[in-house]
């Protein structure tokens, strides 16, 4: 998933966790639903002005915006599950492998 996409599937998120919806989010914000949808779907280009109004309109710091954002990186993926589980106690580790061995069976 790209960047964009990213940060817009983020915004969609905290705009359902709020349970607004794209029209309502949108016209508090003074913006058309349909550029709203552009964004959430990552296919716009919005400006710092507008992610500053999403954010101030959703009752969160800008930052809340880019949480945890992550380009999809596979080994960077399959290092962090390595890590953790290196790091679980044995018990963990023996849960772990019978989720992913349900997961994969």
């Amino acid at each position: 998933m790209e960047t964009k996409q990213l940060i817009g599937a983020r915004i969609r998120e905290l705009r359902k966790n709020r349970h607004f919806t794209q029209e309502q989010l949108a016209e508090k914000m003074g913006i058309n639903p349909k550029y709203l949808s552009g964004i959430e779907r990552g296919k716009e280009n919005p400006t710092l002005d507008t992610f500053i109004k999403v954010a101030e309109t959703l009752g969160v710091n800008i930052g809340e915006l880019f949480y945890q954002l992550e380009v999809e990186n596979p080994k960077k993926r399959l290092q962090a599950i390595l890590t953790l589980i290196e790091q679980a106690p044995t018990e963990q580790q023996r849960s772990a492998l019978k989720v992913l061995s349900a997961l994969f069976h």
